[in-house]
């Protein structure tokens, strides 16, 4: 059992902290701001008008990605499903609607191959996590983004002895469904009650206070505009404001 301490707040017997990848680990902005025009061009190839509406939808901005937009929080399942609802829009039937959007979304891909490449563990993280786990916590990560590409993220940056379990969406489940958390936490052998969720976004906080855990804390250091997350205890800028007691 562990103690940490942020801002004031101590968060008592704690086993494991979990970990959302995206904005929180990893640096997406860049990438994510990418892919999601790519698929927006390629959509609209194939459905000429929907482009921009699409951009919006995904949370593409000019200069920026919107932290709290679809393609910062949402699944890829979710993304689909948003694309080809643009689509049906246009008097598509759904079938039709959907297969244009997987199409694109696969062409963007590849494009854009090697996700963990491009999107590199946050340098102040690189001796925070160690300090975490040899402390005697366990870490996990539970992302909205694809099983492989949270593998292919722990792989490339060499976290397979720092990370005891990692979770990503691959079906009808997605955030801010507290059965992922619980499930992360079951992996772990650890009650969502001694566990600390570690994330960007709302979804993450409101899943881990519906799954029971101890605490919830906020990261703002992984996008250019402002963060608001809502249902954290409290939100953090730099790593090590999180102390080990």
């Amino acid at each position: 059992m562990v103690t940490l301490r942020a801002q004031g707040q101590t968060f008592d017997n704690i086993q494991a902290i979990i970990f959302d990848k995206d904005g929180t680990l990893a640096n997406v902005e860049s990438y994510l701001k990418s892919l999601g025009q790519k698929r927006a061009r390629l959509v609209d190839a194939q459905v000429p008008g929907v482009q921009e509406p699409l951009l919006l939808a995904f949370g593409v901005e000019s200069t920026y990605l919107n932290p709290m937009g679809l393609m910062a929080v949402g699944s890829r399942r979710e993304s689909i499903v948003a694309a080809a609802a643009y689509v049906a829009e246009t008097g598509r039937d759904w079938a039709e609607a959907l297969e244009i959007a997987i199409a694109a979304f696969t062409e963007a891909d590849s494009y854009l191959k090697n996700k963990a490449e491009h999107t590199p563990l946050f340098p102040a993280l690189q001796d925070w996590l160690p300090q975490l786990a040899t402390a005697g916590l366990q870490l996990g990560v539970l992302s909205a983004d694809t099983p492989q590409n949270v593998e292919d993220f722990v792989k490339t940056y060499q976290l397979q002895t720092l990370i005891s379990r990692h979770q990503g969406v691959d079906g009808l489940l997605s955030k801010p469904d507290p059965r992922l958390y619980e499930a992360i936490c079951q992996q772990l052998d650890v009650p969502p009650s001694q566990t600390l969720m570690i994330g960007d976004s709302t979804l993450d906080m409101r899943m881990a206070q519906a799954a029971g855990s101890a605490g919830r804390i906020g990261v703002t250091w992984g996008w250019q505009k402002p963060v608001i997350i809502d249902h954290a205890d409290l939100l953090i800028d730099q790593p090590h404001q999180l102390e080990i007691l």
